[in-house]
């Protein structure tokens, strides 16, 4: 059976092999410019909207929910590790946030977050857009770390689910990036690159998260709950804002239903 074979691999590797799937996605969405010079701000919306729904379920159904239960296993109240993790994920990306030069889409350089600086507007666009691909890859390689203390096939199946989940939701967001950095100018071969590379931190992120879960077994809940509140901090704070911009916010709220269905149907199916 296919699990079994996997579960005879190291975690780290499938959490490897698993972020790099997700960052072959955001490049295949990135790709999409060398098809289209501009991207309908409705579609765009939609795609940030059906990325932020994603998340949020993956937030609860792959990564809250099993700290909480594997808390509750052990005899421990599930709420503790759940609350303490998933407050410390949203305090990490906010000091991030503050500290990281970024700028997001569509703002004028003189609009950039975090320490002031002089980099160009593309160096300040490119991080931004790096800053919340950093939890993702973190949750599925937290996601695969379980596997050490856990080997089993439902595990194994909902890290899965997890990346799947992550992935589709990383290929309209590599095009929600390289498209419209092409209307603001840059050739279509940057955009590709800048969209693609945005997506790079995953793998580091998950290689990074899967050997800290194996390093720290005891730590697993709330590691699972920090990833859960560094993508929940992402989604609030920049998919759903820049996802309501315009006057069509039915439809990026739609996409957020949808996205949060699709994410909640793949992980509930296969984990």
């Amino acid at each position: 059976m296919l699990t079994d074979r996997l579960l005879e691999y190291s975690p780290v590797l499938l959490a490897l092999f698993a972020t790099l799937f997700t960052w072959g996605l955001t490049a295949l969405g990135a790709a999409m410019v060398f098809f289209f010079k501009s991207i309908n701000k409705k579609i765009l919306n939609s795609m940030l909207g059906f990325a932020a729904g994603v998340m949020i379920a993956a937030s609860f159904w792959s990564l809250l929910k099993p700290a909480i239960e594997m808390s509750e296993a052990s005899g421990s109240p599930g709420w503790i590790p759940a609350l303490i993790g998933f407050l410390s994920g949203g305090a990490f990306l906010l000091l991030v946030d503050k500290l990281l030069p970024h700028l997001h889409m569509g703002l004028t350089v003189d609009k950039a977050e975090g320490i002031k600086t002089s980099w160009q507007r593309s160096v300040l666009l490119i991080l931004s857009i790096t800053l919340h691909n950093i939890p993702e890859g973190l949750a599925v390689g937290v996601a695969f770390g379980a596997l050490a203390s856990n080997p089993d096939a439902g595990v194994l199946a909902g890290a899965i689910a997890l990346a799947i989940g992550i992935g589709l939701q990383n290929f309209p967001e590599g095009a929600a990036v390289s498209i419209p950095l092409r209307r603001e100018g840059f050739s279509r071969l940057k955009s590709f690159n800048y969209g693609q590379l945005s997506g790079m931190v995953e793998p580091v992120a998950g290689v990074i998260g899967a050997y800290l879960v194996l390093s720290m077994a005891p730590l697993l809940p709330y590691a699972l709950s920090f990833a859960a509140g560094a993508m929940i901090f992402v989604v609030v704070e920049e998919l759903i804002p820049e996802s309501q911009t315009g006057n069509e916010t039915d439809l990026s709220t739609i996409g957020a239903m949808l996205g949060f269905a699709a994410m909640m149907v793949l992980d509930v199916s296969l984990g």
